[in-house]
């Protein structure tokens, strides 16, 4: 017999609940945020299309560019939070199965660890979660390496990039194309007015 014992035998079902629960909650925090940075993002964007100012709609493209940031940092955030609640459910499901096969076969832990082959199966399943739950983190890591050394120090925080460009190209179209159409439709009106007048 083992001089000490396992930290999961003591480990719950009603724990791992509480957990997914308490993961679950925050997930949703983040989707709320989510939600609200988009309202945040398509109300800049109708600001940044009606205004006139250029320095206005530079600052309305900046402030987009950061909420985007900010979003995809959260989606980010949530993407974890969803790989952990997911392996939380697989700890619930595995204590689920042993809860199972205790009441259902009656077999007892000496029986169990006497059984090498599914005992190495099982160590093997374990280690395969560690594994991947620790690729998870060094590809987060990886990720903030490589998006820290694209980063430029430069005029980006006062002066105009592409993005901002790119929004700010988006916006003078998009101001023409309302020109165009308005004044199409004061021509309209105006050759329907002149027509009703020489009836």
């Amino acid at each position: 017999m083992w001089p000490f014992k396992s930290k999961y035998d003591k480990l719950t079902r009603e724990d791992t609940v509480d957990a997914i629960c308490k993961l679950e909650k925050e997930l949703q925090g983040i989707e709320s945020g989510l939600s609200e940075k988009q309202k945040q993002v398509d109300d800049l964007m109708l600001k940044g299309k009606k205004e006139t100012n250029r320095e206005l709609k530079l600052f309305y493209a900046k402030r987009i560019n950061g909420l985007k940031a900010e979003r995809e940092q959260s989606v980010q955030r949530a993407m974890y939070l969803l790989y952990n609640i997911q392996l939380l459910n697989k700890l619930k499901t595995a204590i689920d199965d042993n809860q199972f096969f205790k009441k259902t076969s009656k077999v007892s832990l000496g029986n169990l660890l006497a059984d090498q082959k599914k005992l190495a199966k099982f160590l093997n399943k374990t280690l395969n979660t560690r594994v991947a739950a620790e690729d998870v983190l060094t590809s987060a890591d990886e990720t903030f390496k490589d998006v820290e050394q694209i980063y430029e120090k430069n005029e980006s925080i006062y002066g105009m990039n592409s993005k901002d460009d790119e929004l700010l190209a988006m916006f003078e179209t998009e101001e023409t194309v309302n020109e165009e159409q308005e004044l199409y439709s004061a021509n309209n009106l105006a050759e329907k007015k002149n027509a009703d007048e020489e009836e």
